[in-house]
């Protein structure tokens, strides 16, 4: 018998496993009839709504596409659904921001271990339940006028209760998937809602192609650089700079332990697919409220930050490394870690303990940041800068932004599902 303890699993023996092993067979089923549930919701309609005028009204917004794409066509169905895991997403937003600013907070997150994050996990679903109704109601005073019913302050009411009661529905299928399942709740949901755009978007590059030859070159240009993409994406996401560590010598009774060598891995891409969701949330947030309210300031700004703005392209540049800083900041503190290292009675070779060692993993985790924001930046803007060069268009509102959030979440998920794959394993040896 071969020993395959601590090598990665073949493809062969992850499928095998996911059809054998109950256990992960069963968390698959799970997590694919949750997501087929979320995906139905979006079409139970909400009702008193004259949806053809809507449609049509809706083809003719400059925010719209940017908007339907993370709700999976939600918004453009006007389902119960409609919403999806959009208010969850500011939520966290804004919840990471306030922990980062409110000691009581960040106290909660770091010294109070798992109920600490039970609490700010609570405290997120208060957070993305006010959210939710808060974008339920602009959204009612959006449909208003598509309306079939005389009573406007019933249907503004019963619409804003339908989708927030529905947004809240699917952040708890989010958890159960996450708790139950294979893979992280709301990214699969987003991951879900951007693949069920795919089919309309090539489906309208096809169609290009056909009626007009000329935009063939542009296509497979696009197409070569998306090809690019999810190759930089795979080597960016599993990149990661190791800084070495010893271990001093240690007398434990009458045992000595000899030195011993391991090494830190600090990732290049830190907040991985997080940095550009929430750069993208926040520039869609102008773009909504423009779109609900249709006050002349808020239209103007949601016109300089429309994908077709050349304005759209810096300011998404910033909160791109903006978010990555933050988030970076969010999941490594430098000075913690030394601390603990110095606890540990570990030490980085040629850097001095306490101080020395904070400013030492700083400065890494500062450039590789870098590094790994620009990256981002890189793979969010050229694709649409290609785009409006090439005057192709179908892909707008999907582009590099979700083929990151796509490639992103496929390797965490496969990651999860290899570590289960693992656990098994062991688990078999220990029964033999």
């Amino acid at each position: 018998m071969v020993d395959t303890r601590g090598s990665t699993p073949s493809a062969q023996e992850t499928f095998m496993q996911m059809a054998q092993a109950s256990g992960l067979r069963g968390r698959l089923f799970l997590t694919l009839g949750l997501l087929l549930l979320v995906r139905l919701g979006i079409y139970i309609p909400i009702p008193s709504i004259d949806r053809a005028r809507f449609a049509a009204e809706a083809a003719n917004s400059p925010v719209f596409g940017l908007l339907d794409v993370f709700s999976g066509g939600g918004i453009s169905a006007l389902g119960i659904f409609a919403l999806g895991i959009l208010p969850f997403i500011n939520a966290s937003i804004i919840m990471q921001l306030l922990t980062s600013a409110i000691p009581a907070l960040e106290n909660l997150q770091k010294n109070e271990g798992e109920q600490g994050r039970r609490q700010i996990s609570q405290y997120t679903r208060y957070v993305t339940l006010g959210w939710a109704i808060i974008q339920g109601i602009g959204i009612s005073f959006w449909v208003r006028e598509f309306a079939s019913t005389t009573n406007e302050l019933a249907f503004i009411a019963s619409t804003t209760l339908a989708l927030a009661a529905g947004s809240m529905f699917v952040v708890w299928l989010g958890e159960l998937i996450t708790e139950r399942g294979v893979g992280s709740g709301p990214s699969l949901l987003i991951f879900v809602n951007i693949v069920a755009s795919l089919p309309r978007a090539l489906g309208q590059t096809i169609s290009l192609a056909r009626a007009d030859s000329s935009s063939i070159g542009g296509i497979l240009l696009l197409t070569v650089i998306f090809l690019v993409t999810i190759v930089g994406i795979v080597f960016v996401q599993e990149g990661s700079r190791k800084i070495p560590i010893v271990y001093a010598k240690r007398q434990v009774g009458n045992k000595l332990f000899r030195e011993q060598k391991s090494y830190l891995p600090l990732r290049l891409n830190q907040g991985g697919v997080m940095p550009i969701i929430f750069a993208y949330s926040v520039m869609s947030l102008p773009l909504a409220l423009a779109q609900y309210t249709q006050n002349l300031t808020l239209v103007q700004v949601a016109n300089l930050l429309a994908p077709t703005s050349w304005f759209y392209i810096p300011v998404y540049f910033v909160l791109i490394l903006f978010f990555s800083y933050f988030y970076a900041s969010l999941i490594i503190n430098p000075v913690d870690l030394s601390q603990n290292l110095k606890k540990m009675g570990s030490s980085i070779p040629g850097v001095r303990p306490g101080k020395a060692t904070a400013e030492y993993i700083e400065g890494i985790l500062n450039r590789l940041t870098l590094l790994g924001a620009l990256f981002l930046c890189a793979v969010a803007i050229i694709p649409t800068a290609v785009e409006r060069a090439t005057g192709i268009t179908t892909f707008q509102g999907l582009g590099a932004t979700s083929l990151l959030i796509l490639v992103g979440v496929a390797i965490e998920t496969s990651k999860q599902i290899q570590t289960y794959v693992i656990s098994q394993r062991y688990e078999g040896m220990v029964k033999q």
